[in-house]
């Protein structure tokens, strides 16, 4: 993976680029509207505060000549106090209060690595675990959703999510470097061909062959490659038996004879191993693959022959050839369909395609399988790569500079601060009035 991110980028293709300035128009068109909102409650908040300190004022002023203001005076103070302490509160959440470094403020700005690694903390121990995961995707018919989409060629053809994987995936192999990526896949793909028990799988394949009777097709087609190559060779054969007859035997004539005896005896064993199942010669060749699965699975220098030979394939240029030709013809492939997804999915492929979502989506056996399987491998995912996750949220949060972090956070939740300031003002004037008349009637 790390190869890949690391690949030079090339240009992005025109269309990627059509995707990446719509996703900006729209991002710029939706980010103004939240600061717009934000804003505006700014200016009510700050426009309240002002309101009640002109009533303050107003209120000392009358309540002077005429103590029944004294209840104005209460509430105005205690609102512009409450409001003040609010506005003192939201403020050093983001910055300085009048850019005055007073301790414990601009909080977010000032922890924001303390910030990050808290987030991925949570983000890992609450989200990103197996049991969670598992337990989430308990709940869903991953299977059934998929044979659903896959079923059906014009759902499939016109869901959104089937077009934006189908672009992502052209975007990707046009922008990553195609030779790293080749090198991956294939040093991927040995190192899993590696760790391959070629003997025992060849030991198995056979032994189970021979348990199912599925050897019998291959042991008769064998038979009849061996009489169609003795009857092709027939001629170098009888000259080779002429060839090693003594001078008597040729002179004689016995030699002919030798070889239409031997050579009609050959075609007589072989005709009658095709047609007897039972006949001595398949005994003896099932005899030797017994005897050949039994060393593949248990004969240690067999089975390191084997692993040896496997080894010598795997790094041969043969190999290296093969390799790169499946990549070049998985990759055109994947071109041609991201190209041209209707056309790719018309035809034998498109109906197999079909096919399968159907019985995927009625068959509740096969769900229960996929379901299991895919629950498996997400779990398996974040048990192994969870930390590589929360690692990633963590260390992009801390490469944000401060202001572009309090942007962030301020405008996803700057109008609701907003509120907390206006409720401030407001709680605080009807304390002041409680106050107020506590100190009056008592």
């Amino acid at each position: 993976m790390n190869r890949i991110m690391q690949a030079p980028l090339r240009r992005p293709s025109p269309r990627s680029e059509g995707l990446i300035r719509n996703a900006q128009a729209r991002r710029g068109r939706r980010a103004p509207v939240a600061e717009d909102r934000a804003r505006t409650m700014r200016l009510v908040a700050t426009a309240l505060l002002a309101a009640m300190a002109a009533m303050l004022l107003l209120a000392r002023h009358l309540a002077a000549t005429e103590p029944r203001w004294g209840w104005l005076r209460a509430f105005a103070e205690a609102a512009l106090v409450g409001g003040l302490a609010d506005w003192f509160a939201v403020t050093a959440l983001f910055r300085h209060p009048l850019g005055l470094p007073i301790p414990h403020t601009a909080i977010i700005p000032e922890n924001k690595h303390r910030i990050a690694e808290t987030m991925a903390a949570f983000l890992r121990a609450h989200f990103l675990t197996p049991q969670v995961v598992s337990r989430r995707l308990a709940a869903m018919n991953l299977a059934a959703a998929a044979g659903r989409l896959l079923a059906d060629p014009r759902r499939l053809g016109e869901a959104r999510l089937r077009q934006g994987a189908v672009d992502l995936l052209g975007d990707l192999l046009h922008a990553l470097d195609d030779a790293a990526l080749r090198g991956l896949i294939a040093s991927a793909a040995r190192r899993q061909l590696h760790r391959l028990d070629a003997a025992s799988l060849l030991g198995g394949l056979v032994e189970g062959a021979l348990a199912d009777r599925r050897h019998l097709p291959l042991v008769e087609a064998a038979l009849r490659w061996l009489g169609e190559m003795l009857a092709a060779h027939e001629p170098l054969l009888r000259a080779m038996i002429r060839e090693r007859a003594n001078a008597l035997l040729r002179w004689t004539g016995l030699d002919e004879r030798l070889a239409n005896a031997l050579l009609d005896g050959a075609y007589r064993l072989l005709a009658e191993s095709i047609v007897d199942p039972e006949h001595p010669l398949r005994r003896t060749i099932e005899a030797r693959l017994a005897t050949l699965a039994d060393a593949l699975l248990h004969d240690s220098a067999l089975r390191q022959r084997v692993a040896a030979a496997r080894d010598e394939l795997l790094a041969s240029p043969a190999a290296a050839a093969a390799f790169d030709g499946l990549w070049h013809r998985a990759r055109a492939a994947l071109l041609a369909a991201a190209g041209d997804p209707q056309r790719a999915l018309a035809g034998s492929l498109g109906a197999g395609i079909a096919s399968f979502g159907a019985t995927l989506r009625d068959d509740a056996r096969l769900q229960r399988v996929v379901n299991r399987v895919a629950r498996r491998t997400l779990a398996g995912l974040v048990a192994r790569h969870g930390d590589a996750i929360v690692a990633l949220v963590a260390d992009t949060v801390k490469r944000w500079d401060a202001q572009t972090v309090t942007a962030r956070i301020e405008r996803v939740v700057g109008r609701d601060l907003q509120f907390i300031r206006l409720n401030g003002t407001l709680v605080g004037g009807v304390i002041g009035l409680v106050l107020y008349a506590l100190d009056r009637f008592t």
